[in-house]
């Protein structure tokens, strides 16, 4: 049995010696050091942030924010508009504060992946067992009507009327409760992520696992990666503690689309392609959020518990959504007393959002001098911006079918609120910039894009880097182009091939 360390386990500088080193336990990380560890493999994972038991929880957005996100939760890009992008600091990574979505990407973008990235086995037919194998570990169900509550059922309600295709959405998730808490931390520990669900069982084969440490270089010797060296950090100050090297047969780096490209760089590594850290995408995400004359009761129901997939190929995703409230009123228009009667609101609202695939609009993560935080220098390109304007207006169309009163559409310039879809009609037609948008960016890809060419992308099929033996990467930064949905799954499942060619080269 292996055995989790913390910060307050390790009072002076260590080595450890293993056959693998994994850096990060979030989606992709903890599926590669569980199938290793199943294996037979001798694994070491490494987590910068701590674990987080339930009562370390907090419902106080702003509280939870702060101690469960880098950067404080602040984290954003620099282009045409401020995007806040959320990237997780704890045991379990992004899976610990995500909803918990589970969708398969559909066949034509990973035919599309396949045709423009020179890759010969990455069809929805090559991977459906890896996702079968992962859905299968982490519980992927789709979700109950008990646990929807109303604000996700006004959802599938207002696509009925309209003949919109929408189900329910289909999560790891085990006995949810229904509190909406996802994004804070599940203290009901319902949600599978990864921390409980597949942490444990590379535990059960002897893994070793290293809270509050922060890899900050990979170890080379010729071709060949040899480990890795950091510090401890003390837990949510970061302040270093002992120095630590953990010497591999092999070694996968798995910290994140944004962590991982400034690893390389910081470890001399960048070079081997000229495609690391470069086209960083996002699903930039839009949100309308609607008023209806009867309570919703929005503290109860999933947190996102409906979807629909009929407007992909159009270039977006639609979903439900809820948060904490201090982090919602962060939306509100108003001031003064018309600020807090629009927060007496709440009770009566849902918020439906829009995930979009933007090809067109491509950014970079660069390392920041003195620094291991990154700059995220990312637009959108204003050729992608209608489809966000489409997005919106078929938003509005769900919340009035749906018997919404009034919608509040989150952009700069346009009426604050909105009382009919003739109203809304502007939200079609577009006339706003990219910077009078508010959006969100926290699904993050392809900054160490698998590709067929060496020279235009970082990493094989199976997820070693370009010019290396043994050195490989499963995060989402693999992914060469938007999935089109929700990244996580197929972040797990590529991760789980990676783990294959992994295990054959050691």
């Amino acid at each position: 049995m292996g055995q989790v360390r913390s910060f307050a386990d390790q009072a002076r500088d260590f080595v450890d010696r293993c056959d693998v080193v994994v850096v990060g336990s979030g989606p992709g990380g903890a599926v590669v050091a569980w199938q290793l560890a199943e294996a037979g493999r001798d694994v070491v994972l490494v987590e910068e942030g701590p674990a987080f038991q339930p009562e370390d929880f907090v419902t106080d957005g702003a509280a939870a924010i702060r101690r469960l996100l880098r950067e404080d939760g602040l984290r954003t890009t620099r282009g045409n508009l401020r995007m806040p992008t959320m990237q997780a600091i704890a045991l379990g990574g992004g899976s610990l504060v995500n909803s918990a979505i589970c969708v398969r990407p559909p066949r034509a973008t990973l035919d599309g992946w396949c045709e423009e990235f020179n890759l010969r086995a990455s069809q929805l037919s090559d991977l459906e067992p890896h996702f079968d194998a992962v859905e299968a570990a982490i519980g992927v169900a789709a979700t109950p009507d008990e646990v929807q509550g109303q604000r996700n059922l006004l959802f599938r309600e207002g696509c009925r009327v309209l003949g919109i295709e929408a189900e329910p959405i289909r999560r790891n998730v085990r006995g949810c409760q229904g509190s909406g808490e996802c994004l804070t931390g599940c203290r009901a520990r319902a949600k599978q992520s990864t921390d409980i669900s597949l942490v444990p069982r590379a535990l059960e084969c002897g893994t070793r696992v290293y809270t509050s440490a922060q890899v900050r270089r990979v170890l080379v010797r010729g071709r060949r990666a040899v480990g890795v060296s950091g510090r401890m950090v003390r837990p949510l100050t970061g302040e270093d503690g002992p120095a630590f090297r953990i010497e591999a047969r092999a070694v996968v780096l798995a910290a994140g689309c944004i962590a991982t490209p400034v690893l390389l760089e910081r470890s001399a590594l960048a070079g081997t392609s000229q495609a690391c850290g470069r086209n960083l995408q996002f699903h930039p995400g839009v949100a309308v959020m609607g008023v209806f004359d009867s309570p919703t009761d929005p503290g109860f129901g999933a947190t996102q518990g409906y979807h629909s997939l009929a407007f992909v190929e159009r270039g977006y995703k639609i979903e439900t959504f809820w948060g904490p409230p201090g982090v919602l009123a962060m939306r509100l228009p108003g001031q003064g007393l018309a600020y807090k009667e629009n927060l007496a609101r709440l009770r009566h609202a849902a918020v439906f959002d829009a995930i979009a695939t933007v090809n067109r609009s491509h950014g970079r993560v660069r390392l920041r001098r003195g620094s291991l935080a990154p700059h995220l220098d990312w637009s959108l390109d204003p050729r992608d911006l209608p489809i966000l304007a489409d997005a919106l207006w078929t938003l509005a169309k769900i919340f009035f079918a749906a018997g919404a009163k009034s919608i509040l559409p989150g952009v700069a310039g346009l009426p604050e609120e909105m009382h009919s879809l003739d109203e809304a009609r502007v939200l079609r037609t577009g006339g706003f910039r990219p910077e009078d948008l508010l959006c969100t960016g926290n699904h993050v890809f392809s900054t160490t894009r698998m590709h067929g060419d060496p020279a235009l992308g970082v990493v094989d099929e199976l997820g070693r880097c370009h010019g290396t033996d043994n050195l490989f990467v499963a995060d989402s930064g693999i992914v060469p182009r938007s999935p089109s949905v929700n990244p996580m799954l197929v972040t797990m499942a590529l991760a789980h091939r990676v783990a294959g060619g992994v295990i054959a080269s050691v």
